[in-house]
């Protein structure tokens, strides 16, 4: 079998992710390398908190703590709600690791030496209070454009118009608050990607046929606007350091890389941090050197971070002129809103990660957002929605299924799964939809078309109850027992189908319903096209229980509490 090398884009590190984050990137990794999983395919699937750069100096600045232990502190919270969501990573690691240090650190100076870095003196602004320069994002001041009085030295949050620190109207420094600020020269590093420019588009042009027109679009028009040489140094004290036997005065200057520079690298990084784990048996090069031919590699991502992954880290693996595994396929995802307008970590707008795990287990969230992941163009989360998809998918086509078929069968004919009769042209005609939209399902995962496949699973489900409304169980045991154990011990076997085909979107859930039955041996890793045909995993006389509800229905009193706590109108 193929061995998947999968990422996601890293969450940044100043605070807990809202839902588009989690169905922009790291969920539909997370779907997809079960599935591979499950199919008997080699996956390493790697993501890790991006630590460095200005918002995580400021965000520990206001917590009161050193950044390095602000940093620690919440790459555990963060890596806490993601376990909540059941999110199985080979491994998530920090981008503040001595061996995403090293790595980036090595492609500086193969950079540097190939005459792809120069270094180059710039106009920055310089705080006397302070005693240093400041970076963009700790210039703060009045929006020239729009008058918001809280803009960055980079953007305006409010209208969004990208900034220079130098364009704000009364700048002030965001560490001190001082308004003495002048403007010095300085020295940094430059990456000189205009150089590299034709070898991206020739690089790209051999792979975007096969990428999401999303993020093949986005790689082209910004490798038609041009790539620019951008500074890849700042003056920050947290971040990766310019090694002092390559630049030794910018390292006595304290000039550490900047984040957009080593994020990337913390792919590989993260893999070394996982093979330094047990060196013996794993091999972190294995998957990133000299294994084009060896690996599939597969990036998810939203649609801001495209560029980055298309074209700018591309142009550093090609300038390192070594053989550093780069991605086969980019995908690439619109963004969620939150009732039409967007989610905002700063103005608390939306539902965030773990607030929604305060609210439902993840399973019901994890079937949501992939049922409508936004792909092919932008999707609005509502409570409305919300609760209709649980409560029509979730509660009454899967849950409500499970638990009457059990519950019935128990009642009638005890806790272990009825004989009954030989199947018949019901059973025949049930096995041939099930095989038909397994496929379906099967086509739609390996063509990361997530609404797709979960349009077919819950075909899949919904399968299943015509089936039983066609077969009426409940009518067939007052003329025939017989024929209500058939169909009961067939719809059982479609309970162990779902649970195994359901493990990538809905893992706790699917867990359950594999345990309600007592299989000597349960090992099942998928069911075939022919297994689903025939439907007899499961024999007569094996024992089984009747799990708890499943899923609850949400109610109107729900609707309105969630509303009520999150805001239910249009932006």
């Amino acid at each position: 079998m193929a061995r998947h090398l999968i990422t996601s884009a890293l969450p940044y590190i100043n605070g807990i992710k809202h839902l588009g984050n989690m169905v922009g990137s790291m969920l539909p990794a997370d779907v997809y390398s079960r599935y591979l999983r499950q199919r008997g395919h080699d996956v390493l699937y790697i993501c890790a908190t991006d630590e460095h750069g200005t918002p995580a100096e400021l965000a520990a600045k206001e917590r009161g703590l050193p950044v390095d232990e602000f940093c620690a502190q919440a790459h555990d919270a963060q890596k806490a709600v993601y376990d909540g969501f059941a999110l199985a990573f080979d491994y998530f690691g920090r981008s503040s690791s001595a061996e995403n240090r090293d790595i980036t650190q090595h492609f500086a100076r193969k950079l540097n030496e190939n005459g792809f870095i120069e270094e180059r003196a710039i106009r920055q602004v310089y705080s006397p209070t302070d005693g240093r320069f400041l970076p963009d994002r700790y210039v703060e001041g009045t929006c020239p454009h729009c008058g918001y009085d809280k803009a960055r030295g980079d953007q305006c949050e409010n209208c969004t118009r990208v900034l220079d620190p130098t364009d704000l109207i009364e700048p002030r420094s965001a560490i001190s608050g001082s308004t003495d600020l002048e403007v010095r020269e300085t020295k940094h590093l430059f990456l000189l990607q205009s150089k590299l420019q034709h070898e991206v588009e020739e690089w790209v042009a051999r792979h975007e046929a096969d990428w999401p027109q999303l993020a093949s679009s986005i790689a082209r028009k910004w490798l038609t606007e041009g790539l620019h040489d951008r500074a890849i140094t700042r003056d920050l004290d947290w971040g990766v350091p310019v090694p002092a036997d390559t630049w030794p005065e910018l390292a006595a200057e304290g000039k550490v890389f900047y984040v957009w520079f080593d994020a990337p690298v913390e792919y590989i990084g993260a893999t070394k941090e996982w093979a330094d784990q047990d060196p013996a048996s794993r091999d972190w090069k294995s998957w990133w050197y000299e294994a084009d031919d060896t690996v599939r590699y597969t990036q998810f991502m939203a649609k801001d971070n495209v560029p980055f992954h298309t074209v700018m880290f591309p142009a550093t693996e090609l300038g390192v002129r070594e053989p550093w595994k780069k991605v086969d396929y980019v995908k690439a995802f619109n963004w969620l809103t939150y009732y039409g307008g967007k989610f905002s970590t700063s103005q608390k707008r939306g539902v965030f990660t773990d607030q929604a795990l305060d609210i439902l287990p993840a399973d019901y969230w994890r079937y949501f957002l992939i049922a409508n992941a936004p792909e092919s163009d932008d999707s609005s989360f509502t409570w409305e929605h919300f609760t209709a998809t649980v409560n029509k998918d979730l509660a009454d086509t899967l849950g409500n299924f499970v638990n009457r078929v059990l519950s019935f069968s128990r009642k009638r004919f005890g806790d272990e799964v009825p004989a009954g009769g030989e199947p018949g042209e019901a059973e025949t005609r049930l096995g041939e939809e099930i095989a038909s939209l397994l496929a379906e399902y099967e086509t739609q995962m390996e063509a990361l078309q997530f609404r797709k496949a979960a349009s077919a699973l819950r075909a899949l489900w919904s399968a299943g109850n015509s089936y039983l409304e066609e077969k009426a169980p409940w009518l067939e045991i007052k003329t025939d027992k017989d024929a209500a154990a058939l169909t009961l011990r067939t719809a059982m076997n479609l309970i162990h189908l779902y649970a195994v085909v359901s493990e990538p979107f809905i893992p706790a859930s699917s867990a359950a319903m594999r345990a309600a039955f007592t299989l000597p041996s349960d090992t099942a890793t998928w069911t075939t096209q022919e297994e689903a045909r025939t439907l007899t995993t499961l024999q007569p006389g094996i024992p089984f229980t009747v799990p708890p509800v499943l899923f609850a229905k949400l109610t109107d009193e729900d609707l309105e509490a969630y509303k009520e706590r999150f805001g239910g109108t249009e932006a």
